[in-house]
């Protein structure tokens, strides 16, 4: 149980701070698509795939302050920051958890806009379909979203670009 934990305070020490909490849904969904070790169940949701189980877990975090999360007030909207506190580093540390070194990669994805990460969790959602399938999907349930044909291939892009660069590790 606790190991699920360590994983996700091991994300936060790699990536520094995530904002928003649809990003850090997207950061871990789209982590796990590449094969790292999460498990957490996903279903599709309002902005894609989402994992209540990831959530309950952060909260956790939060309310044993291993994870310090910052609302801010946002046009309209609060957005959410989360670091790893030092409470959590200290129990990192114990545990003896290490994510492999996958830093550059994590980062890589955590510099991405939401709305992207968005498009790219619910390209990788619906990839056993082909790709007009996908297509059609996207601009049915992503229709406010506005996104275009080149927005999709960007997408597939970047798959393509995060899948060749783990191969190269």
């Amino acid at each position: 149980m606790l190991q699920e934990h360590c994983k996700l305070l091991a994300v936060l020490k790699q990536t520094g701070e995530v904002v928003g909490r649809k990003k850090l849904q997207k950061l871990i969904y789209i982590a796990k698509k590449l094969e790292f070790p999460f498990f957490e169940k996903y279903q599709f949701h309002i902005y894609g795939p989402y994992s209540e189980e990831l959530n309950l877990r952060m909260e956790e975090m939060c309310h044993l302050t291993f994870v310090e999360e910052v609302k801010e007030k946002k046009a309209g909207y609060y957005q959410y920051r989360y670091t790893l506190s030092q409470k959590g580093s200290e129990f990192l540390n114990l545990s003896n958890y290490e994510l492999p070194n996958t830093k550059e990669l994590l980062n890589d994805i955590n510099d991405q806009s939401s709305k992207f990460l968005e498009l790219v969790s619910t390209v990788l959602y619906f990839e056993d379909l082909t790709r007009n399938e996908v297509e059609e999907k996207v601009f049915t349930l992503k229709a406010k979203q506005n996104y275009t044909k080149e927005d999709v291939s960007e997408a597939y892009r970047y798959i393509e670009k995060l899948r060749s660069a783990l191969i190269t590790q």
